[in-house]
């Protein structure tokens, strides 16, 4: 369900209500209609903004209004909850740049009690299997034991990565910026410490060389620049320590804003962005982790090794 923030106003509320029932009937240019006259009652309203940017840019082919209607929207709330930014970027009227706090987390506190039913049950999500086949073939082809004292899951969401790497790790600690998630993480008993934080500040709070191995699963495509996670992740982990992490990809170089409104990395630039940061490659295969519109997203799993 799209994000709802009340105007304040009961008429412009009723309105945007309205809109979204003409809108699931197929009548997009009187549900536009309603929204713009909700907008006059409430000009702050960034939920009517950004459903009505949505609405000129994928039923109305009006990319002008769209722009105009999503710029309203981050004005309306500057913090982006609605990821009117992102739409922008998108529509090539803002230069690519990183999601919002306010975004992520309120996706997520959304998202939270329905996940793991619509991530694994209807996308056939597999990020957090493909991160432990990763770590385990790394560790067998230099002839170690997969076996770990202290582990990071960096945007642990509900739990996944954290019962799945349960066995292998002595400790893991969950880091997350959706209060929701933590809830659901929390209930797995799989984590000795979650900590409610944005994941570069939560990294750069724990001590330097204290864990061994640290988890991203599904998390870089949150990610506009990855140098400041790689950055802390470098410093946390010990000499000889593992970050493990599925992408996104794409066939260019850089970054990419996707039609989902997530980044995917080029394979080059996560090679780079890991020497950057003093990590080398252990291991980089295509792996994709989850599907959209029933066929594989393309995508890479890759783990680094601090020397």
């Amino acid at each position: 369900m799209p994000l709802f923030l009340s105007s304040g106003d009961v008429l412009a509320d009723r309105r945007f209500d309205f809109a979204r029932d003409l809108l699931a009937r197929g009548d997009a240019t009187a549900a536009a209609e309603l929204l713009l006259q909700a907008t006059e009652l409430a000009p702050a309203f960034a939920s009517a903004w950004f459903a009505l940017g949505e609405i000129r840019a994928d039923r109305l082919d009006d990319r002008i209004g769209a722009i105009e209607a999503f710029r309203r929207a981050c004005a309306a709330d500057p913090s982006d909850r609605h990821g009117a930014g992102l739409r922008l970027m998108r529509l090539g009227a803002l230069e690519l740049g990183a999601m919002t706090p306010a975004y992520v987390g309120a996706l997520f506190d959304q998202y939270a009690p329905r996940f793991e039913a619509a991530l694994v049950g209807e996308l056939g999500y597999r990020g957090h299997e493909l991160l432990l086949q990763a770590v385990t073939d790394t560790c067998g082809a230099a002839g170690w034991p997969a076996r770990f004292r202290r582990a990071i899951d960096l945007g642990c969401g509900t739990g996944l990565v954290g019962r799945a790497f349960r066995p292998l790790v002595e400790d893991i600690i969950g880091i997350d910026l959706s209060a929701q998630m933590l809830a659901q993480a929390r209930g797995t008993g799989a984590y000795a410490r979650l900590v409610h934080a944005d994941l570069v500040e939560g990294l750069s709070a724990e001590p330097p060389a204290s864990a061994d191995l640290i988890l991203a699963a599904d998390v870089l495509i949150y990610v506009r620049d990855a140098a400041p996670l790689l950055r802390e992740a470098a410093r946390v982990l010990t000499s000889g320590g593992l970050i493990a992490v599925t992408a996104e990809t794409h066939p260019g170089d850089g970054v990419a804003l996707t039609e989902g409104l997530r980044f995917a990395q080029s394979e080059s630039y996560l090679r780079d962005e890991l020497q950057r940061a003093g990590l080398q490659v252990a291991l980089l295969q295509d792996a994709s982790a989850r599907n959209e519109h029933h066929a594989p997203l393309p995508g890479l799993v890759v783990v680094g090794l601090k020397p």
